[in-house]
């Protein structure tokens, strides 16, 4: 396989000024994941800790096998919202090994909100079981949860993907085979006990964990009888008396160490992809990327020399080099898994969009997961483009891109405005992954050019609605702010519109792990045609 050449200079004045620009933004993406793991502030981990309670992190820390990794998932989301006091959205999620099998943890985080499920929440949950479902990873739940909440409950009750959507997918799973386990840690009331109740099998810790539909206000209210929660369920009650629990333990540590046990009892066949080879690092190193990429995202980046410092031994055989040069399509391979990579290289033309619409239909007969690297302004306008047939070459990329049998993993490296976004596999087409860099921005138009088509409906409607010349100048830079704000990576991982924003320098560690996990689904029978575009 061809080596990709890099002609990056670590020595100019325009890769220093980059590279210092953009640890600006890898230290402030510190600062924020450092909001999120404290939780809800040393006050309240203080007051959990007295009450014998372990932290969230440390408790999925105990419980993974020692010396493997955590891909914590979106661990920003609730970032800038109610006030910065939903830290990670009040639970953690992510892929861990525990005794040798990988398995989907989802985490009540009581130090936040007490457990209690916000609408980010819910979707947050929602994703993990999602991701989980797709791969066939049996779930873990660490349940210190106060249902849902009771201000919200138009965002987290009524629809389908609302909390009742949790209970439905645990329900599924269940039946499909996959394992649902968990360890109450706290209290469970309302729509949070079925959580546990809906496992496989769960573990409760005696004295500190209880279960009732109707909590203690609840049932004053409803009957007029007054009892306390461990009365009402408490682990003794469950384990002793209901059976409702199958598990009690003295404490955390046993209860962590009985879900590992339980895991390992599972003997859950996990088949790993089969021509995965021998693993081998870049020829170029990943700490160039900043200096590669700065944050001007105005100013071209060639994808090559990403791929050059993501690959093993930087090898890539370039599928159709020499025609439709705005996208970048080829081979390679990825901590030992082969790979499809399809990178913007610029604007979307008819030649890019046919290109990428045949190799992903070669991705999908080899069976290789298609690498998405968003960073594109969208697919060409104007009266040639719709001359040369834009609106049918896009979609017949948009068709590829959603009917192929083969995992999609989404790295937004730059911009992702408009149907170039959706063409390149967007959140709203379901990636298996998709994961942002600090300096991306997502929008349904870079904020140059949305702020410029609201402008001139504005003036259209200036007889209709006088206004002065600084009026207009003001309601510009108004709208530019907004289409700022809403394209800003943190707003959108605040909401869950990715699976996290990471650090450029550790995409290939990322890249590996979600390869590793996707390996492990159900792979699709049966070849299809690759027919020439």
């Amino acid at each position: 396989m061809a080596k990709l050449d890099s002609t990056i200079d670590r020595a100019s004045e325009s890769f220093r000024q980059k590279a210092g620009a953009y640890e600006t933004l890898i230290t402030d993406l510190g600062d924020k994941l450092a909001w999120a793991r404290a939780g809800g502030g040393e006050a309240m981990v203080a007051r959990h800790r007295e009450r014998d309670k372990i932290p969230v992190r440390e408790r999925i820390d105990l419980l993974i096998d020692p010396g493997t990794g955590f891909l914590e998932l979106t661990p920003l989301a609730g970032w800038g919202l109610y006030d910065g006091d939903l830290a990670a959205a009040g639970i953690v999620t992510g892929i861990g090994c525990v005794r040798g099998t990988s398995c989907m943890i989802i985490a009540n985080d009581a130090t936040v909100k007490g457990g209690s499920f916000y609408r980010e929440t819910v979707k947050k949950h929602i994703r993990a079981q999602d991701i989980a479902m797709q791969n066939r990873l049996p779930c873990v739940y660490l349940v210190d949860c106060g249902g849902a909440n009771l201000n919200q409950m138009e965002e987290v009750f009524y629809d389908e993907n609302h909390f009742g959507g949790t209970f439905h997918r645990q329900c599924r799973m269940s039946a499909a085979g996959i394992p649902q386990l968990a360890a109450v840690f706290g209290e469970c009331t309302a729509g949070g006990a079925y959580i546990p109740a809906l496992c496989d099998e769960f573990i409760m810790v005696e004295g500190a964990a209880s279960i009732h539909l109707g909590g203690p206000q609840i049932v004053k209210a409803a009957i007029s009888e007054v009892i306390d929660r461990h009365e009402l369920g408490g682990a003794a009650l469950h384990g002793r008396q209901s059976g409702v629990a199958d598990h009690i333990v003295p404490d955390e540590l046993a209860a962590i160490g009985r879900l590992r046990d339980m895991v390992a009892s599972l003997a859950y066949a996990q088949p790993f992809v089969s021509n995965r080879a021998t693993t081998a690092p870049p020829l170029y190193d990943a700490e160039d990327i900043p200096g590669i990429v700065g944050t001007d995202l105005k100013e071209p980046v060639d994808p090559r020399e990403i791929i050059a410092r993501v690959v093993d031994s930087s090898d890539f055989h370039e599928f159709k080099p020499e025609w439709g040069a705005t996208i970048v399509c080829g081979t390679a391979r990825i901590d030992g898994f082969a790979v499809g990579i399809i990178a913007n290289n610029g604007v979307l033309f008819s030649e890019a969009c046919l290109k990428a619409t045949h190799f992903i239909e070669l991705c999908d007969q080899r069976g290789h997961p298609i690498i998405f690297l968003q960073n594109t302004t969208g697919f060409m306008v104007g009266r040639d483009a719709e001359l040369g047939g834009i609106a049918k070459h896009s979609a017949k990329l948009v068709y590829a891109m959603s009917n192929t049998r083969v995992p999609r993993l989404t790295l937004v490296t730059g911009g992702s405005y408009g149907a170039g976004n959706y063409g390149m596999s967007g959140r709203g087409f379901r990636p298996h992954f998709m994961f942002m860099w600090p300096n991306a921005r997502l929008g349904g138009m870079a904020p140059e050019v949305g702020a410029g088509v609201l402008m001139d409906l504005r003036r259209a409607s200036i007889s209709r609605n006088p206004a002065t010349e600084e009026e207009l100048t003001e309601h510009e830079a108004k709208l530019r702010a907004m289409f700022e704000e809403k394209s800003d990576p943190y707003f959108c991982t605040a909401r869950l519109f990715d699976d996290g924003i990471i650090d450029p320098r550790d995409t290939r560690r990322v890249l590996g792990l979600c390869l590793a996990i996707v390996s492990m689904r159900p792979k699709v029978r049966g070849q299809r045609p690759v027919y020439r575009m």
